[in-house]
């Protein structure tokens, strides 16, 4: 598929000229690095991710994924993860297009698509709200369509939104378009724990009480534990740490003291924070404080 992925690789190296933004399409991001790096927290919402050159490795609770550009990644689920891009060079550089996943769209492609077309349709899904999947001609050309509007902006507004249903309707035809369907359904387990994942994104600093989320889900307690370590590869309360120490670290970055920080997000002992987050990070909290501003000042510097 060298064919269509070179002048797509030109194409979004043209317009990536920062490390990961947003462009003129709506939803779509581009990300260009020309060296590895350590690794990044984020959560990523529902999104699609393709690869055009290089690999990445992304952990999601206790699971590991890498995918390259014969691959993609969908998440239908906010989930807090670390990502290390683990092949790029100035020769060859990481470059990868991400698209937010609109609900809407996709609940109007399954109300119009045979159910038989969608992929793994028959047997539903019960796996993670995360996978990655062998990539298609079909699929890359769907992509491509998309991108090639950066180059004709005046286009934008009338053939963005076609090209976007392109993609989903080739993600719905694959393997994990059981898993998109998902997004869609409001009645389904991942909507269940899409609603209480909501509510422990807006209270990550509050007493984690699982009889709460249960509530909110609409679950029993036994059931709620089951499908949401199933969906996200942790347990609701390694998620909570997850978004605390990721808060943490934002703090950290804009200045804020470590011990100063952990009381912020929920913590109520410092040293049992500095444990958390050395095991998350590699690093304590006040020598990664200090390489973040470093960063910071760097980005501020070259901007």
């Amino acid at each position: 598929m060298a064919d269509i992925l070179d002048p797509m690789r030109r194409r979004a190296l043209r317009h990536a000229n920062r490390e990961g933004f947003e462009t003129a399409i709506p939803r779509l991001m581009l990300a260009a690095r020309s060296l590895p790096d350590s690794g990044m927290a984020s959560v990523y919402e529902p999104v699609a991710c393709l690869i055009l050159q290089g690999a990445k490795q992304v952990e999601i609770g206790d699971r590991v994924l890498r995918y390259d550009h014969a691959s993609y990644f969908v998440a239908s689920l906010d989930l807090p993860a670390i990502s290390h891009v683990i092949e790029a060079s100035p020769a060859r550089p990481y470059i990868a297009v991400a698209l937010t996943l609109d609900r809407a769209v996709i609940a109007d492609l399954i109300a119009a698509m045979p159910a038989a077309s969608i992929g793994a349709a028959a047997g539903g899904h019960q796996g993670p709200g995360f996978a990655v999947s062998a990539v298609t001609r079909q699929l890359i050309e769907a992509w491509s369509g998309l991108l090639a509007l950066l180059d004709q902006p005046d286009d934008i507004a009338m053939l963005a939104p076609l090209r976007e249903r392109e993609i989903l309707y080739r993600l719905l035809q694959g393997p994990l378009g059981a898993q998109l369907c998902q997004i869609a359904q409001e009645d389904s387990r991942l909507a269940q724990i899409r609603r209480a994942i909501g509510w422990m994104r807006g209270h990550y600093g509050e007493m984690l009480r699982i009889e709460t989320l249960a509530e909110i889900a609409g679950m029993s307690e036994a059931s709620f534990h089951r499908h949401f370590k199933a969906a996200t590869a942790m347990s609701p309360l390694q998620y909570q740490k997850s978004l605390r120490l990721q808060a943490a670290r934002r703090l950290l970055a804009t200045g804020s003291e470590a011990n100063r920080a952990a009381f912020a997000v929920g913590y109520e002992s410092a040293s049992q924070f500095s444990r958390e987050y050395r095991r998350a990070f590699g690093i304590p909290p006040s020598r990664d404080a200090e390489r973040l501003r470093g960063m910071t000042l760097l980005a501020v510097g070259a901007a």
